[in-house]
This record gives structure tokens, sequence and C-alpha cells, in this order.
């Protein structure tokens, strides 16, 4: 090429590079502003504008919930989640906080009758709402019920076509106060429903939560006494051991609240309990709830607040 024909292939190159950073520079007034900061993401959302770099979010104001005087033994409240199961959740809370996300994140929680009391789940449900706005939580309890009443193919169906982004189950107390209790048949149970949900709906993570804490009950009306249930620690470390086996979250309000020492004495001694020792009353199913909810805050606030 002659120097001539160098000299008009740079104007060339000149005017086209002019042309693209018109095009660009257009483009970006186009569009909404660039975050002033962002990092990587390991996660891929739906919305193009994050598949590649994860805006920085801020952290939910977590409200503190305190146990009542005279709870002893007590432990941190926090989620259980070294797998990172909830990711996919934490994300859609996300999205739905930055305003990317234009549907409600929804949570089924099933159970025994804690849950159909409905005071602890919609407390817990509350709080979510009250800090993202757009969440759909949906209890279905049934009394009496153990992890295979919900086995039956039209409660899978029922908690599929409420489209949930999270799953949290809690069972427990029914299955540990079988005198009988038998660790394998319990993980069994629990393990035959998780396969269920989870060949329904494989890609909706799942929270298991461990049951309270009760008694169990001697002799007849006239003389009866009561004495802390076994079984309830039992019932705790077999939940544990599915839940890792599954790659489940945890939520061990059992621990929380005192363990196998102090978990049934606390809410008695607080007055916290109804005459069967097993059920609770209003205000300890409103102080789950909050404990709950604030435990989720917390895990969501630990997702996001990366460096």
């Amino acid at each position: 090429m002659t120097e001539g024909g160098r000299m008009r292939q740079r104007s060339r190159n000149r005017l086209f590079a002019c042309f693209l950073m018109s095009v660009l520079i257009g483009s970006l007034r186009a569009q909404d502003a660039l975050p002033r900061e962002i990092v990587p993401s390991i996660y891929t959302p739906d919305n193009d504008t994050l598949r590649i770099y994860r805006i920085r979010s801020e952290r939910i104001k977590v409200p503190h919930f305190s146990f009542p005087a005279g709870f002893k033994n007590t432990m941190p409240n926090e989620l259980t989640d070294s797998m990172e199961v909830l990711a996919p959740f934490w994300e859609k809370l996300r999205l739905l906080q930055l305003d990317y996300c234009h549907r409600a994140v929804r949570i089924v929680h099933i159970g025994d009758s804690h849950v159909r009391g409905h005071i602890f789940p919609r407390t817990a449900g509350t709080l979510l709402t009250d800090a993202f706005g757009q969440i759909v939580y949906t209890d279905m309890g049934v009394n009496g019920a153990t992890c295979l009443t919900f086995t039956h193919p039209e409660r899978i169906k029922d908690i599929d076509e409420l489209h949930p982004d999270l799953l949290i189950l809690s069972f427990g107390t029914n299955e540990s106060h079988n005198r009988r209790y038998n660790t394998m048949v319990h993980y069994r149970q629990m393990d035959e429903l998780v396969q269920l949900l989870r060949n329904q709906m494989p890609e909706v993570p799942i929270l298991m939560t461990t049951p309270p804490g009760s008694y169990d009950r001697f002799g007849t009306r006239r003389r009866r006494t009561y004495k802390v249930n076994p079984r309830t620690a039992t019932a705790v470390n077999t939940i544990h051991r599915l839940a890792t086996a599954r790659r489940l979250a945890v939520w061990d309000l059992y621990t929380i609240v005192g363990g196998s020492s102090r978990a049934a004495l606390n809410w008695q001694s607080a007055k916290l309990m109804q005459a069967d020792r097993v059920h609770y009353l209003p205000d300890a199913y409103t102080l789950q709830g909050e404990l709950l909810g604030e435990a989720l805050l917390k895990g969501y606030n630990e997702y996001v607040g990366y460096e």
C-alpha cells in the first residue's frame, strides 16, 4: 500500500471510531444512569442489565426482638445455610428491593398446628412485607400433622400451584410425641416429602424449622404430671442430618430458645404455653414469628453484605 493509501485508511479508521463513539454516547443517554458501584455476580437474574453485573443493594433494617425475662441458655437467632441453599431466594428479594422484579415474591409455609394457628407464619410474613413490599406469604397448616400428611399428590399439587419462591417446612412436634419415635422412620418420612416437593418444584429452595419444645404428659386428669419431652432433641438432630444430606437450610428454633436443657422450660416459666404444654399462647406464636422474620432478614443482609 502506498503512503497515500495508508493515510486514507487511517482517516477512515478515525471516522469509524468517531461514529462508534457517537453511537455509544447516544445509547448511554437513552438509558438509566449506570450504578456508581458494581461488582461481579455469581447469579444470572432474568433482567439483562443484571446478567453480568450485580448492582450493589442496601441492607434491610432488621428489628431486634428480645426474649422474655427468665429465658436462659438462648443462642443467636440465625439461619443455618452453609451451602447457600437460599441464595436464589435472596436474589429475588434483592431484585424486588431494586425494583427490577415486577411480581411478588411468594413464600409457602407448611406444617402442623403451630402453623395452622396462623399467628406464627403470618407474623413472619408481615415483617417481610414491611421490608420488601410485594411478598405473598401463604401458610398451610394441619392440626396433628407430620411430614407424611403432606406427601399426598393433591397436597403437593396445591403447593405447586402457589408457585413458591421459598418453601418453609415446620414439623417435628407430632413426630416426637410418639413414644415409639424412631429416628430412621422420621428421617424417611421427611426425605419422602422433600423428594416429592423437589420432583415437582426442583428449583425452589427449602428451609426447615425445628419444633419449639414441648412436654410429655403422665397420669390421670386428677393426678397429672409433666416432663420435658426428651425425644424433641432427637427429632431436631434428625432434621439437621436430613438437611445436611439433602442440601436444605435450617432455622433451629429449638436450639435458639434454649435447646434440650431450657427450650420447653423457658416457654413454660414465661407462662407462654397452653395447659397441654404442647401448644402455645398467642404471644408465644407472635414471638416465634418475629424471630423467624428477624432471622430471614438477617440472612438477606448477610447475602447482600459483600465487600
